[in-house]
């Protein structure tokens, strides 16, 4: 990475990428920008004593990295992330990868009947909660409980997928 050339290459291959993933953890246009630009900036000037043997991993662990760093310097917690993670999961059921839903469908499986059948008419036919309620013969307040009670438990499971956010976000945003 010594090569100015080469440097370039990688930050116009790799810009809108780690830009894209760094805003999909903050929200925050700007602050995506210059968390990304802090990584190649770090980069160019680290580029002699570094040793890297895949650019890609490196620099999508360096974003997240950062985006963690500007979030404990500014004393957020990093639940805020995995939540962020986690509702954009469950947000995005069905434009999901097909490995990733065979993980969801799995813990949608854990679920009790009702409240698995309740969160899948919610989630997946975007009924509404009065609709739900109508059909099941439940009272309105059931449906919102069993919707709140199952979106709880998958956040849960969702916890030990945190790993593959970056993969997850990639894919739905470039790989389609």
């Amino acid at each position: 990475m010594n090569n100015p050339e080469a440097f370039e290459k990688t930050y116009t291959e790799y810009w809108k990428k780690l830009n894209a993933f760094s805003y999909t953890m903050t929200q925050d246009k700007d602050l995506a920008q210059n968390i990304v630009q802090d990584v190649f900036i770090d980069l160019w000037e680290r580029r002699e004593e570094l040793s890297i043997n895949a650019i890609e991993p490196y620099l999508f662990r360096a974003v997240k990295n950062q985006v963690f760093k500007h979030y404990q310097n500014n004393r957020f917690d990093k639940t805020i992330l995995e939540d962020k993670f986690e509702d954009y999961i469950i947000d995005n059921f069905t434009s999901i990868d097909p490995e990733v839903m065979d993980l969801l469908y799995s813990l949608l499986d854990k679920l009790p009947e009702k409240r698995k059948e309740v969160l899948l008419m919610y989630k997946f036919q975007d009924m509404s909660i009065d609709q739900i309620a109508s059909e099941l013969g439940l009272s309105k307040q059931t449906v919102k409980n069993q919707i709140s009670s199952g979106l709880k438990q998958l956040r849960e499971g969702l916890k030990d997928l945190a790993w593959m956010a970056p993969y997850i976000i990639l894919h739905q945003n470039f790989l389609k």
